[in-house]
């Protein structure tokens, strides 16, 4: 059979064209799939050489020729198909044509030249071929088919959040063979293709994020619903990644045998972070609970009878009076007034981060700090003008005079408060008048203080009316005059 010695040529230029797209481009995936076209063009160009170079019997030189036509049309196929599909100036896989179905394709083009060129021959050998990998590869195979039916019907793409047979994870990559997921503890999964065509898979990233999430929480039956639900919303405002657009819910979702069972549901931006999530808003749920004194009951197999203890333990008075004592704005009181004073107040309980008051709100009381730290800060940039620690106060210009809220104030840790409310005042300046004075030239000093941070005027220019003038705002709002 005769050979062209211009075919030579051909698999140089070939050559040649390759190596230059492989230059010309910035995309990798070209860099890597192109070496097949310069290793079949390489051998198309040795093969030629060796039928122009060295006599052969015909039935020889027959068979390097439909080898040289093989070569070289596997080797433009994979020419055309890379550089057709994927961007030259991005270094990265087209969405709509990822590896495997560029592979299929390549494949199903090269079948396609040898049934319609090689004919009768390739058709014999790849009958024959066909059977026998076929048997040895089903499992290959079905992976192989499954991936390519993900990456057409794409169910879910690279970086969605997934779970399928029951493993949960972020899409990390499909082969032809499996689907890497990525999971929140950072190992890696790997899940054949057949396995995810036989398998439901639930796509937590699709339609869209936002993500909505679910806990349950039992509160006591003596404890109203609307009341719960109401505490429940404020927990929800206030706690950081839950999204307020879609509106968080709060539904009765059973009557249990100790407790009602309140469903939270709540939505967030992103599902990796669905432990954190939860984590948070039950937090936010037990302290405001806990603040409210609405019970969440222990799980009970057994009845049992259940001692309450009267009022607060002798030992637990001692500590709250002996925190009070140690508070400058309320030295003037007499051990009994001071005594009296925390009989008469309540304790809140505030986990690290909460709002314990909000700058502009309305409020009729004082908190006084038995244990951790609050923070300060005023302001819409919410500058800190103080960090206060135990046996501090705030709140007591709307204890005093009703005045809205002049700060911000946080909880920096867990902390426990005497909330002492307007009434309890109200009650120990009745029996000592003389106590009002002293408390309001303590509270003057502490609002000089923050005006000076705040920086709206020189103190200096009121300074000297400034208490009478407080005194008579408190004696005003207590009812005292």
């Amino acid at each position: 059979m005769a050979h062209y010695p211009y075919h030579l040529g051909i698999g140089l230029a070939l050559l040649l064209v390759t190596l230059a797209a492989r230059v010309a481009t910035l995309n990798k995936q070209i860099h890597r799939k192109l070496r097949l076209s310069l290793l079949l063009f390489a051998a198309y160009a040795a093969v030629n050489v060796a039928m122009a170079g060295y006599p052969m019997s015909p039935a020889t030189a027959a068979q390097l020729e439909s080898a040289e036509r093989l070569l070289l049309a596997a080797g433009l196929i994979n020419l055309l198909v890379v550089l057709l599909v994927n961007p030259w100036r991005a270094d990265r896989v087209p969405e709509r044509f990822p590896n495997i179905v560029q592979d299929t394709i390549i494949i199903v083009l090269f079948l396609l030249f040898g049934v319609f060129v090689m004919q009768e021959k390739f058709l014999t050998i790849s009958a024959v071929g066909g059977v026998v990998v076929g048997f040895a590869l089903q499992d290959t195979l079905g992976n192989l088919f499954a991936g390519l039916a993900i990456q057409i019907e794409k169910p879910f793409r690279v970086g969605q959040w997934v779970m399928v047979a029951g493993f949960e994870g972020r899409v990390a990559e499909i082969t032809w063979r499996a689907t890497r997921l990525q999971t929140k503890s950072g190992t890696l999964i790997v899940v054949p293709n057949s396995i995810l065509s036989k398998e439901a898979i639930t796509n937590f990233s699709e339609p869209a994020e936002p993500v909505r999430l679910d806990v349950d929480v039992g509160v006591s039956y003596g404890v109203p619903p609307n009341d719960v639900k109401a505490a429940m919303h404020e927990a929800l405002a206030g706690t950081p990644m839950i999204l307020q657009d879609p509106t968080p819910e709060v539904l009765i979702a059973a009557f249990a045998d100790s407790a009602i069972t309140y469903r939270v549901r709540f939505w967030i931006a992103d599902f990796a972070r669905d432990g954190l999530a939860k984590d948070r808003v039950l937090s936010a749920l037990y302290y405001i609970l806990r603040r409210r004194g609405y019970e969440i009951p222990f799980p009970m197999q057994i009845q049992y009878e259940r001692t309450e203890v009267p009022g607060r333990p002798p030992e637990r008075t001692a500590f709250l009076e002996d925190i009070v004592r140690g508070v400058d704005m309320l030295a003037p009181l007499s051990d009994d007034e001071r005594a009296a004073l925390v009989a008469a107040s309540a304790e809140r309980l505030f986990g690290a981060g909460e709002t314990i008051v909000r700058e502009g709100a309305s409020g009729s009381s004082m908190f006084v700090i038995c244990s951790g730290r609050v923070r300060v800060t005023i302001g819409p940039n919410r500058q800190e003008v103080a960090t206060l620690e135990a046996g501090s106060c705030v709140g007591e210009m709307s204890l005093l005079t009703g005045d809205p809220r002049s700060a911000d104030v946080s909880a920096a840790s867990d902390c426990l408060l005497l909330e002492v409310t307007a009434d309890t005042f109200r009650r120990i300046f009745l029996a000592n008048p003389e106590a009002v004075g002293k408390v309001a030239a303590v509270v003057e000093e502490r609002r000089a203080g923050l005006e000076r941070t705040r920086r709206l005027a020189p103190v200096e220019t009121a300074s000297a009316q400034a208490p009478a003038s407080l005194l008579t705002r408190i004696q005003k709002f207590l009812r005292l005059s």
